[in-house]
């Protein structure tokens, strides 16, 4: 003899409600003892359909982006750094520069905040919905490359591609050849008005030039990233939040004589 559920979540099952078919025996037992209407009921299991929808495509963003580490806003030391202070942080939790595909652009040396600030809106975009992209800019490099002959890469490049906010860390870290250099002109140049950006790098935009060999792509490349832009700069001075927080092995201990 049949549950008295199962029909309802074979029926479920076929209209594709997976989630809502492993929950509805619950769902209608609740409904029961809280004595709900039906419009509460039908209310209450599509809102558990919708939650849990929104829930796994939140994973499926978070799995497409490849941060190197979930990094949030909660472990975010605001007050250590200069580069932003509440007020603009919480402009930049609006998310509007996304839609209007603004660059932020990240200056400063290593260990002061830069990829956990841009990682954390990263995971504050995806929470809202949009699409986003992590990428270094060596690899994103390695993935121009060789996104014609990979499917790994080609994989990666098309979700890039598809992405409303693209984050690519340590921007102009090196020094690249002319083909890199033209690469990475091109993905910008189509990109341009697509996606919004935030780059990480200790290097200023001044000098970007002497990374990429040739000054009149640099002016190209900047043109179109800094036409609608925010520069955020960490001060040089600022104390490495990595290395004060970093955890040892050795803990100082005194000797005695």
């Amino acid at each position: 003899m049949s549950q008295p559920y199962e029909r309802l979540q074979e029926q479920c099952r076929t209209l594709r409600l997976a989630e809502t078919a492993k929950e509805i025996p619950s769902l209608l037992r609740e409904a029961e003892a809280k004595g709900w209407t039906y419009h509460e009921l039908m209310h209450e299991v599509l809102s558990y359909e919708l939650k849990c929808r929104e829930r796994k495509n939140s994973e499926k963003l978070m799995k497409w982006a490849e941060f190197p580490d979930i990094l949030t806003f909660e472990s975010f030391c605001l007050e250590e750094q200069s580069a932003i202070g509440e007020k603009q942080l919480n402009v930049l939790k609006e998310l509007s520069w996304v839609e209007e595909c603004f660059t932020l652009i990240m200056m400063g040396p290593t260990g002061v905040g830069k990829t956990h600030l841009s990682t954390a809106l990263g995971i504050h975009a995806i929470e809202r919905g949009y699409q986003v992209s992590f990428i270094s800019m060596e690899r994103l490099i390695y993935v121009l490359k060789s996104q014609e002959y990979t499917n790994k890469s080609k994989t990666r490049y098309k979700r890039i591609m598809k992405s409303d906010l693209i984050i690519i860390d340590d921007v102009m870290y090196m020094a690249y050849e002319p083909q890199d250099a033209h690469l990475f002109f091109q993905f910008i140049y189509e990109m341009y008005d697509q996606a919004a950006f935030i780059l990480t790098s200790n290097k200023g935009p001044n000098e970007w030039g002497k990374f990429l060999g040739d000054p009149t792509l640099t002016t190209a490349i900047l043109d179109r990233l800094l036409h609608r832009s925010e520069i955020l700069t960490f001060d040089e001075k600022q104390n490495s939040i990595r290395m004060k927080y970093r955890k040892v092995l050795f803990k100082e201990q005194s000797v005695e004589s």
